[in-house]
């Protein structure tokens, strides 16, 4: 196929998909479980089980969502007409989630797990076919590498306007009724959500047409995904990547809250991570033209471990130290990120050259699916960790016990995410070398 070179106006564009996801991803990573516990009165244990119970439908919604855009037909292409008809249902989704309607206990948690729920249906409507769209606008892989790099900045971008402007917002909406503010900041974030959306699918084309193949039934095809033995080490490393990332960030709230005794410092905590996010985005290309990316990735895991455990033992006072471990832990973070999505695009070209399909929106859908378990599994562990704790919602001070709990959810659980993540990552085998051979076979197949 011959070389599209992409405008930077396509490449913004295409980013700006993944800025409105994360407007809702960093929000639930980051905000989601304090507003159950704290904002709608939930129980923390509650909502520990609801993150994981919504995992249940995802396991049937995200690969049904990845096989049916892989086989849709549209004059707009395969995957942007959902980016176009699924952006207000996923902002009316993000509204309801932060609703706070009066209702008893059991009440409120009906209504908690219907809204969050739809809003992580919604989620999977949108995002796998944004996701698939990535590898159909151009079939160069230059311009592929510039795509994706334009992309994780918008969509750092993206997280760090909902998470910064969350709470100031919030304050600002609903100043001391912290439901109303919520609710209220949230609509404005999903309101911009909904027009990044439309803007993407605007602004991106479909160039990549795959040939024809037989059809394949949707039970076929997720045995395929199951058999490829890179793609399950990549589900394994997104896992343990996000529980890392997540339960950091959910923990976060609680930390500054309880532990630094200065809420008002969430913000500035977030605004310090995203600034170093972004500089890690910045880093991961020239990094990686001069070293494999499977070493960057392992060894960077490796330091994330090291740094993490080394949080535990800063004294809460040392805020100054704390910021700069934050900072750094953004810088790195990021850095491992787009390495990780490359990572799966090239386990759909070794699916290919191993069991000669390829199935591009089912792969993303199976390791979003594995994506979300690992924000849901996060989700749980500090709901019932805090649970077990004696952790009291809404509580001036809280136990010693709660309070040691909060700060190992935000250093050593991480610590321990990031130091397996290095270990596992040692299975994989698509290097370099390996995937230029697999580049060549395919090419000299017809591909």
């Amino acid at each position: 196929m011959e070389a599209t070179r992409l405008s930077a106006k396509e490449k913004i564009g295409y980013g700006l998909g993944d800025a409105a996801s994360h407007i809702v991803f960093d929000n639930v990573m980051f905000y989601m479980a304090f507003f159950y516990t704290d904002v709608f009165g939930l129980p923390a244990a509650f909502v520990g089980g609801m993150f994981l119970a919504a995992r249940a439908l995802d396991a049937v919604s995200d690969p049904v969502m990845g096989w049916m855009s892989d086989r849709t037909r549209s004059r707009w292409g395969k995957f942007r007409p959902y980016l176009l008809f699924g952006a207000i249902p996923f902002g009316i989704s993000c509204v309801l989630a932060y609703s706070t309607p009066h209702l008893g206990v059991s009440g409120k948690m009906i209504f908690a797990m219907v809204t969050y729920t739809l809003l992580t249906l919604m989620y999977t409507v949108v995002n796998i076919p944004y996701c698939a769209l990535g590898g159909v606008i151009t079939g160069d892989d230059r311009e592929r590498i510039s795509l994706q790099s334009y992309r994780f900045v918008l969509a750092t971008a993206g997280g760090m306007l909902s998470t910064i402007a969350m709470v100031p917002l919030a304050h600002w909406i609903g100043g001391a009724n912290r439901a109303a503010g919520y609710q209220g900041a949230i609509a404005v974030l999903a309101v911009l959500a909904v027009i990044m959306l439309v803007g993407c699918f605007a602004t991106t084309r479909e160039r990549v047409v795959p040939k024809a193949r037989a059809g394949s039934t949707f039970i076929a095809d997720l045995k395929d995904i199951v058999r490829n033995d890179q793609w399950r080490v990549v589900g394994v490393l997104t896992i343990l990547n996000i529980l890392a990332v997540a339960t950091r960030g959910g923990a976060m709230m609680y930390y500054v809250t309880y532990v630094l005794g200065r809420a008002g410092l969430f913000t500035w905590f977030l605004a310090t991570y995203s600034v170093g996010n972004i500089l890690g985005c910045l880093l991961t290309k020239p990094l990686t033209d001069r070293i494999c990316k499977v070493s960057v990735f392992t060894w960077t895991n490796g330091v994330l471990a090291v740094l993490s455990g080394v949080m535990f033992l800063i004294s809460p006072r040392d805020e100054v130290l704390m910021f700069l471990f934050v900072f750094v832990i953004g810088v790195l973070h990021q850095m491992i990120t787009p390495i990780q999505w490359v990572m799966m695009s090239d386990t759909v070209d070794y699916g290919e050259w191993k069991q000669g399909k390829r199935l591009t929106g089912v792969s993303f859908a199976g390791t979003l699916f594995v994506l979300k378990l690992g924000l849901a599994l996060s989700g749980a562990a500090i709901g019932w960790a805090l649970g077990a704790y004696g952790y009291v919602a809404g509580a001036k001070a809280q136990s010693p016990g709660a309070e040691h709990c909060i700060i190992a959810l935000f250093t050593l659980v991480p610590a321990a995410m990031y130091g397996l993540s290095g270990l596992v990552a040692g299975r994989y085998r698509l290097r370099r070398e390996q995937m230029r051979e697999i580049a060549a076979a395919l090419g000299a197949a017809g591909h």
